[in-house]
């Protein structure tokens, strides 16, 4: 695979972002989704969706659009190294 470039949005994740990425995960998780890290001390889905996405292991794209319709589909591990 080649190297790909971030051009839409900054190179990192932005707040919003993550509130959105970490409330649909714990949404997710509270309706029965499997888990994907040891969530032995974590029961609130909240804290295990964060935990999960601070391991890295949600395999989520987010789609970042400009005002002019063009967008970009960024996998979440492009934006978290």
């Amino acid at each position: 695979m080649s190297e790909q470039k971030i051009i839409v949005g900054p190179p990192k994740i932005t707040r919003f972002e993550k509130a959105r990425i970490v409330g649909a995960r714990a949404l997710q998780i509270s309706m029965g989704a499997p888990i994907l890290v040891d969530a032995a001390e974590n029961t609130n889905p909240i804290d295990i969706a964060l935990s999960e996405l601070d391991a890295g292991i949600l395999p989520i794209t987010i789609r970042r659009t400009l005002p002019d319709g063009t967008f970009q589909d960024i996998p979440l591990k492009w934006l978290l190294s």
